[in-house]
């Protein structure tokens, strides 16, 4: 790295610019390193000097970054970070453990991952699952993980990328839900119909047709994390747009059903990939292999119970 280091003071530099950063404030960051406060202003005052810009704007409430020095840190703390999960597979490796990230979605972990963990860790005895969590839509790069969920369209699968199912939504609740309607207790009631925010608020419409017996005008409730959607809809609180990512292990178990015989068809794929950057371990493709297997059995099951909407042949 002869650039690296012709484009930095000393090494140490790049430790003292990071802490004083995140603790905007130098005597704090002193502190953490162990050294006076005169120290590090002097080391940042240098590191300043040598790149030719001002990283810090000083008051006597503490440090701010300037435009400049918040765009260095954002990098620096990004390979930081890489460094240190680095150093944590090497230092688990060593006891016998190997670090998995998994970047997928809050309600994939709670509702699909969690319901078969027993059988993913005894598969997997030595490894260390670790996750990166998104509470809404899966999207965005896949970067300081191992692997990673995303849905995109059929133009943008990459050579990492390998297909886990197509897109596909049921509108779902709990066969509770579905029984008021059906025995009258609620005929009079509209449906609840639960939103994530972030997707067309509108889906309800392409099905007004739902199978639950009740004819009042719908309600709806609304949240921003897709595993509190589902939450609430198997408390009986309404209808949701079930993706099967994420809500075929209750159907199969019926704490959730359909509340609808048709099946929606999005307009991407959801895949499994790594970072371009990082070559995939052998024990990363085991997990990966293992969730694509895992779905396979879940939708020709979900497909026995309810053949009538043609899941399995849509699914691939």
């Amino acid at each position: 790295m002869p650039d690296l280091r012709r484009l930095l003071p000393s090494s140490n530099a790049l430790f003292v610019f990071e802490s004083a950063a995140r603790n905007g404030n130098f005597t704090r960051a002193a502190a953490e390193l162990n050294v006076t406060q005169p120290a590090v202003s002097r080391m940042l005052s240098r590191f300043e000097s040598h790149l030719g810009v001002r990283l810090f704007e000083r008051d006597a409430k503490g440090a701010v970054l300037t435009q400049e020095g918040e765009a260095l840190y954002r990098r620096i703390a990004d390979g930081f970070r890489s460094i240190e999960a680095g150093l944590r597979d090497l230092e688990q490796r060593r006891g016998g453990l190997e670090t998995v990230t998994l970047s997928v979605s809050s309600a994939f972990t709670t509702h699909w991952l969690m319901p078969r963990i027993d059988r993913f860790q005894r598969l997997f005895p030595r490894v260390d699952l670790r996750f990166q969590l998104i509470a809404g839509s899966l999207r965005g790069p896949v970067d300081n993980v191992d692997l990673g969920m995303r849905f995109i369209g059929k133009d943008e699968v990459g050579a990492q990328g390998v297909l886990l199912m197509k897109e596909l939504m049921v509108p779902v609740c709990s066969p509770s839900y579905r029984l008021q309607g059906a025995n009258g207790e609620a005929r009079d009631d509209g449906n609840t119909i639960i939103h994530l925010t972030d997707t067309p608020a509108d889906w309800a419409g392409d099905d007004p047709s739902f199978e639950t017996g009740r004819h009042g005008p719908p309600k709806s409730l609304n949240f921003s994390d897709y595993a509190v959607v589902v939450q609430a809809a198997l408390l009986g609180q309404g209808i949701a747009f079930g993706w099967l990512t994420v809500v075929s292990s209750a159907l199969i178990s019926g704490t959730l059903v359909p509340a609808s015989q048709t099946l929606t068809h999005g307009q991407r794929l959801c895949i499994l990939h790594g970072p371009a950057n990082r070559p995939e371990r052998p024990v990363v493709r085991e997990i990966r292999d293992w969730i694509v297997a895992e779905m396979r059995r879940d939708v020709e099951a979900v497909d026995r119970l309810y053949p009538q909407l043609g899941l399995l042949a849509a699914s691939y």
